[in-house]
């Protein structure tokens, strides 16, 4: 990897990389954090709904007052400063930004600015893995024909179990699966923003020290959150996501290459080709020994004797019959990271993973029994959770994508952990998003069609 060095070759002839930041949140207050640090990467403009708050994080990251004081976006390109607005949509207008990061976590509104930049031609990281769910593959396909990159983000696991993949697909393994780690018992499925601090594990004067969402830390609590990024490491790389959505079968680093093979060669798996993840909690509470709560991974097999003996003369730990091994990543760190996916576009026109089919779906699914009139309050709330199925089995249901689950009204009654579908529903706004997803959703139907005929 060369970015650096590429970097440094823009910056010394006067052209820095221009980046625009719509979201100051968690993940857009991380990325600030290090963006200030890095020479000749020049964030023009910050965007937020509330432009106090986005104040508050570029103080908070440690952004002297005077960096981010540009009274225009135009002011900013000169100064080197940057603009702080509440107009998302001014950041796709300027035309020395070359490159949108979306870090809203609205899937709505993250579609919508994605739109706004491909059309103007601009390269566009989307951390909002919620808006790639619900329409990846076709921004993606948009992007591509505007002659940009749609990326999705480094840091964050979808986009590092992509380049695990890739790693191995690229040294000619036979891949076996992916996933990540993550604190994960089957009663935390019906966690609610009353209850996730006491399941995550902080007190509440820490809570109040950070910038913390509840239901946003509830969607990673309940399992929401790996659906959501599991369908889209399988849009993103052509696994699927199991047929009865993700088990989180509870595995320390040294078993995984034992629990994430197939059923018929001893491990946890349905069949080959498959998402999943490494639970850190076994299901009575008990802490897994030696987790990858905060990583990611993926397992593969030797192609031949001669590669299964080096698998065993190099220390890889691989299952009992040494065919399987396994490659992990511990940390990840989010925003920290997402330059690399800024600079991979703007530098070397490469995604840090990208939606290439629809392939992979999160689907609503009841907490509780719900009653018809209850409105939905999708990711990270009350009502529902979101399964992570293959796309097939999602168009066969009718299936409600989670990113479409919020501030909807239900026309009948949902019985607990069954499925909502799109009938179940009253969907009255946020048409154009709709009838993006539907255009998706026809394409891959047509496209199977092709296949089968």
């Amino acid at each position: 990897m060369n970015l650096s060095t590429l970097l440094v070759a823009r910056a010394s002839a006067g052209r820095p990389v221009r980046v625009g930041l719509i979201g100051a949140g968690k993940f857009g207050s991380m990325v600030l954090a290090q963006a200030q640090r890095i020479e000749g990467l020049h964030v023009v403009a910050v965007a937020d709904l509330d432009v106090g708050r986005a104040r508050a994080s570029l103080a908070r990251v440690g952004w002297p007052a005077e960096r981010y004081a540009a009274t225009s976006m135009g002011d900013a390109v000169k100064s080197g400063r940057t603009f702080v607005t509440e107009d998302a949509g001014a950041l796709s207008t300027c035309d020395e930004i070359e490159c949108i990061i979306e870090a809203t976590g609205h899937p709505i509104a993250g579609i919508r600015h994605a739109l706004q930049a491909i059309d103007a031609r601009k390269h566009v990281v989307m951390v909002n893995v919620e808006a790639d769910v619900l329409c990846g593959p076709l921004l993606a396909e948009r992007a591509r024909r505007q002659g940009v990159v749609y990326s999705m983000a480094y840091g964050d696991q979808p986009a590092i179990i992509c380049e695990l993949v890739d790693w191995a697909r690229s040294c000619g393994f036979e891949l076996t699966s992916a996933g990540k780690g993550m604190n994960f018992e089957p009663r935390y499925r019906y966690s609610t923003p009353d209850t996730v601090w006491g399941f995550f594990g902080w007190s509440e004067e820490e809570v109040r020290k950070g910038d913390f969402n509840p239901k946003m830390y509830n969607s990673f609590t309940d399992g929401t959150k790996a659906a959501i990024e599991m369908a889209a490491v399988a849009n993103g790389t052509g696994l699927d996501c199991p047929d009865d959505g993700l088990a989180f079968p509870p595995t320390g680093l040294h078993d995984l290459a034992r629990v994430f093979r197939p059923v018929s060669d001893g491990g946890r798996l349905p069949r080959s080709g498959l998402v999943d993840i490494a639970a850190s909690q076994e299901p009575d509470g008990r802490e897994v020994f030696n987790n990858i709560r905060y990583g990611v991974f993926v397992t593969f097999k030797a192609t031949s004797e001669y590669t299964k003996a080096c698998f065993k003369q190099y220390g890889l730990l691989t299952d009992p019959s040494g065919w399987y091994g396994s490659m992990w990543r511990p940390f990840h760190m989010i925003g920290l990271e997402t330059s690399v996916s800024v600079l991979s576009a703007v530098l070397r026109n490469e995604p840090t993973g990208c939606s290439k089919e629809f392939r992979g779906d999160a689907v609503a699914t009841a907490k509780r029994d719900l009653k018809a009139g209850e409105m939905l309050d999708g990711e990270g709330g009350y009502a529902v959770w979101a399964n992570a199925i293959p796309a097939s089995k999602s168009l066969a249901l009718g299936a409600l994508p989670i990113g479409l689950a919020h501030n909807v009204k239900l026309k009948r009654p949902v019985a607990r952990d069954r499925v909502v579908s799109v009938d179940d529903v009253e969907l009255t706004s946020d048409l154009d998003v709709v009838a993006l997803r539907r255009q998706m959703e026809d394409t891959t139907r047509q496209a199977t069609t092709s296949k089968a005929a």
